[in-house]
């Protein structure tokens, strides 16, 4: 709250206390009051994942220092919706691999596309090798009329306005992967095994499709791990930036170190900010963003995070203590990650499951959380999606139900003579006999 906003909420104070003491018999506010009210609603949040803005000044004296260097502002999840500022006129397709089930919808999707909505649409030069498509009399007739790519040669940047996922959540993955820095928006449709990260139907997909293209659709900004790998030469020296760039990735589940083919546990230091937090005994190590902690990191002990939540989770893999639970950070904190001196053996990290390479004594890993999210595109909001995606997907809280106390027939036939009293007396007659 800004020196304005204090003087404005203080001026509506000492308005209810003049109001109290001359209100009309009638207790009709006055107009100023009104005017005063509808401006202070236009900053006060009605409904936050994050809880409400906190105010910057504490009491009489006290405030947070103002710092320029700002990492990432947190916006209220509720207000974040989709608008274009101009028609989007390209579409990147991205279609699960080596699966015929999702060449039909692959097929009328793209023909849509570039027949009804007069779209721009960018393919793989891969999916263009399918000798299944041209058995489709559509997917002929606008073959060509696609725009192809391939990875690590073609750059997408500023070329793409909208993305479409057909498949899993590998699918989203590889999005993200393609874009490492600004990720347009992405709608991705459930045709895979899984679909945690892919809330929408392909049965309608023309009117789901037409509601985004118009600019109706709820956002969910999943935030990415931006990921650098250091080495270090064979003279002992760190290698210079501009002479042999080090790896830059971002993530958007998790980064993995991991022992690899060694039979040793890992000995990995781990660093947060700069200051040595603790030694990690173990088969490993996940660093995961809240999108990320329902996947590998779930599976290893962690809890579930809301993709909103602003935050990055440390998890162990099998760690050789017991007491080494599961930790949260703050999003926006730097995490250093590197061999242990006296390690036995070297670690492995894989990104996303990609770009597996050796971590050797010496190197290092930075991870931080990336300007850059995935802003993913709601099918309803980002509530009903989340939980709708544990109960199908991860059968969260499944159960079977507890029967009501009429439907328990051994309560039902009882009568009331079978107290402690009877069992007791019925003992020991069996006793004296």
């Amino acid at each position: 709250m800004d020196e304005k906003d204090l003087q404005l909420a203080r001026a509506i104070v000492a308005n209810d206390l003049s109001e109290s003491a001359s209100s009309t018999p009638s207790g009709s506010p006055k107009p100023l009051r009104k005017l005063q009210n509808d401006k202070i609603r236009a900053f006060r949040r009605t409904r936050s994942l994050n809880a409400p803005s906190p105010i910057q000044q504490f009491g009489p004296c006290g405030r947070i220092m103002k710092n320029s260097a700002m990492v990432m502002t947190i916006q209220d999840p509720a207000s974040q919706r989709l608008t274009w500022y101009k028609p989007p006129l390209s579409v990147l397709v991205i279609k699960k691999v080596r699966d015929a089930s999702v060449l039909s919808p692959f097929v009328q999707l793209v023909y849509w596309l570039i027949q009804e909505k007069r779209m721009v649409v960018f393919v793989e030069s891969a999916v263009m090798e399918d000798q299944n498509l041209d058995e489709h009399s559509s997917f002929t007739s606008v073959k060509d009329r696609l725009m192809t790519f391939k990875e690590g040669k073609d750059d997408l940047t500023d070329k793409i306005d909208f993305i479409i996922c057909l498949g899993g959540d590998g699918t989203l993955l590889y999005a993200s992967h393609l874009f490492q820095q600004s990720v347009p928006p992405v709608m991705a449709f459930h045709l895979g095994s899984l679909g945690f990260l892919t809330p929408f139907r392909f049965d309608n997909f023309q009117e789901q499709v037409t509601n985004v293209l118009e600019g109706n659709a709820a956002l969910t900004l999943r935030s990415r791990l931006r990921c650098i790998v250091l080495k270090k030469s064979k003279d002992g020296v760190k290698e210079d930036k501009t002479r042999k760039p080090p790896t830059n990735l971002l993530v958007l589940n998790e980064v993995v170190v991991d022992r690899g083919p060694s039979p040793y546990l890992s000995n990995i230091d781990l660093f947060l900010e700069g200051k040595y937090i603790t030694s990690v005994q173990g088969d490993g190590l996940i660093v995961s963003t809240p999108t990320g902690s329902t996947a590998y990191a779930v599976a290893a002990g962690a809890s579930m995070i809301h993709p909103s939540v602003p935050a990055i989770m440390v998890t162990p893999i099998c760690p050789h203590s017991l007491s080494f639970r599961p930790i949260v950070v703050p999003a926006g904190v730097e995490l250093k990650i590197s061999v242990s001196p006296d390690s036995r053996n070297t670690s492995w990290v894989s990104f996303d499951g990609r770009n597996r390479q050796e971590l050797r004594h010496g190197d290092s890993l930075r991870v931080t959380t990336s300007i850059y999210p995935v802003p993913s595109i709601c099918a309803q909001d980002q509530i009903q999606d989340w939980f709708d995606s544990l109960g199908e997907c991860l059968h969260w809280n499944v159960r079977k139900r507890q029967r009501h106390l009429d439907e328990l027939t051994d309560l039902t036939h009882s009568s009331s003579d079978d107290t402690l009293d009877s069992f007791e007396q019925n003992e020991l007659l069996e006793r004296e006999q």
